[in-house]
């Protein structure tokens, strides 16, 4: 009996969620540059939005301690671009340690998994997220990448698949393990399919 990765497949996929079916194929494929890159944009709006919302709240408080003299408060940008830093590589972290994807990874159906297709440790999470935050560059490397893995993904050994299932499935014991399968596998198992069909 196999111990390896267990893949969801067009067919697993059908019986629990409703997936639609043009997008049943790339279920458990690692995602190209392109979905990635939208992700991030979507996650770097919504930090940004957090952050300003943060700040009219600082503002709020500010005017109703002093009225009078209020004026819009001017963070020095070092305390700016620390405060976005921070934001950012947590925002990562909490994501793909808990639930292996961001609001933008939601969005474009996307997962972050490790070597053997499960969530991210804490401190892989956390390393991850400082990687990527600082090297931002480092995607760029998937549109090159035989198995679409960016610098970060080589370095720590991680993922990006597409992964439609929702998290109270992908939690399940048949989904614990979400994994982009080798090509072999892949015509392994629509060969047995089509025989099936």
């Amino acid at each position: 009996m196999s111990t390896g990765p267990v893949v969801p497949t067009a067919a697993d996929t059908a019986q629990f969620v409703p997936i639609p079916p043009a997008v049943r194929p790339y279920q458990g494929q690692r995602a190209g540059i392109v979905s990635r890159i939208l992700a991030n944009v979507i996650d770097a709006l919504f930090v940004v939005a957090v952050l300003a919302g943060v700040y009219l709240a600082v503002s709020g408080v500010w005017f109703i301690v002093t009225p009078t003299g209020f004026h819009f408060p001017t963070p020095p940008r070092w305390l700016a671009l620390t405060a976005a830093g921070v934001a950012l590589v947590g925002y990562f972290a909490v994501s793909w340690h808990t639930s292996g994807r961001t609001y933008g990874d939601q969005v474009l159906g996307l997962r972050v998994v490790d070597r053997r297709g499960r969530r991210l440790h804490p401190l892989m999470a956390f390393v991850r997220a400082l990687f990527c935050a600082v090297f931002l560059v480092g995607i760029l490397w998937v549109a090159v990448s035989p198995r679409r893995r960016s610098i970060q993904d080589l370095v720590l050994r991680t993922a990006v698949i597409y992964d439609w299932i929702p998290d109270s499935v992908a939690n399940g014991a048949k989904h614990r393990r979400l994994r982009s399968p080798e090509p072999r596998e892949v015509t392994r198992r629509q060969s047995a399919h089509n025989g099936a069909a």
